[in-house]
């Protein structure tokens, strides 16, 4: 795959008493590959709902899955990959030219997005058949 991964988050637990719980720092510009300019969050998502299904042409995320889970695939010139999002220490980095769906929501999931740019229309391709032209344009044939 290309321009996507899993980044993992530091996760601090006390060592004296597990009821504290855990806290996962999360510093921009060290662990978020890129300056953060806005973030929203998707919840309350029907478990047969697909989000997503496009993609950016300039746009860098970072998918963090608070509670619940989530399946995220990605499909780009290289191929295509799911992950699934269910630890809160984990974020799915996602870079411009990678096709995303969001599906298989458990109840209770809150997604947090982190994003590079401003909300920009312009930057967005909805159409699938639209993206793989885009990409055959920028990449060359498979």
């Amino acid at each position: 795959m290309y321009n996507c991964g899993l980044l993992k988050f530091r996760k601090i637990t006390s060592n004296s008493n597990k009821e504290f719980g855990a806290l996962t720092p999360i510093e921009f510009l060290n662990e978020i590959p890129f300056d953060v300019k806005r973030l929203y969050y998707i919840y309350d998502v029907n478990s047969e709902q697909i989000r997503g299904q496009h993609s950016h042409k300039k746009l860098h995320q970072v998918l963090i899955c608070l509670n619940g889970s989530v399946d995220v695939k990605l499909i780009n010139h290289f191929g295509e990959k799911v992950y699934t999002l269910n630890d809160s220490s984990e974020g799915l980095y996602v870079g411009p030219d990678n096709w995303r769906e969001m599906y298989n929501f458990k109840e209770g999931t809150v997604l947090l997005v982190l994003a590079s740019e401003k909300y920009d229309e312009d930057d967005y391709i909805r159409d699938f058949d639209t993206f793989l032209e885009f990409n055959e344009k920028k990449y060359g044939r498979k």
